[in-house]
């Protein structure tokens, strides 16, 4: 008897009676993002390599270890979105939407893909929400996505946090 065909290991299934916590939990970002004025935005599950070792950096962890790289039938070096900056900053580029009226701000939700190791809370495919505020060096930028998280982590009902700033 053949063994039965299971899911990769680092991802699973979302059945039936566990899909409405995640309408749930993207109905009430989604509504914030959009009541910040941010607009939704979608990209491709993947992209082109350089576009991750060009917005990452070469010597990353997720460019070096954790991405899934391929060559498609052409023998360009394709990889599944790790992460979702990049590529949506790729996008914005290509159709000149940062040439326009600033800033830009869009929002998107989408599955990534990393090659760790699967451990409690770290899966291979895994769902990641983003915002994009581009085009204002005004300080009132930064605040905007504080608050904006702030804001989401208590709509959520996510208690006891505290927040890191870091500068890249």
């Amino acid at each position: 008897m053949a063994e039965p065909i299971t899911a990769p290991r680092g991802t699973y299934d979302l059945l039936p009676d566990q899909s409405y916590k995640w309408h749930y939990i993207e109905n009430i970002l989604t509504s914030i993002c959009k009541s910040f004025g941010y607009s939704e935005m979608r990209t491709p599950t993947f992209e082109y390599t350089e576009v991750f070792s060009r917005g990452l950096g070469e010597s990353t962890d997720i460019v070096g270890k954790e991405m899934y790289t391929m060559l498609d039938k052409s023998g360009r070096s394709i990889t599944l979105r790790p992460e979702g900056t990049a590529n949506t900053m790729r996008a914005l580029i290509q159709h000149g939407l940062l040439k326009g009226l600033l800033p830009v701000r869009v929002y998107y939700i989408s599955s990534c893909f990393r090659y760790e190791k699967p451990q409690s809370g770290r899966y291979r495919e895994h769902h990641q929400i983003g915002i994009e505020l581009m085009g204002s060096q005004h300080p009132d930028a930064d605040s905007e996505v504080i608050k904006l998280a702030y804001h989401a982590l208590q709509e959520l009902g996510i208690k006891n946090t505290r927040l890191e700033i870091n500068s890249l």
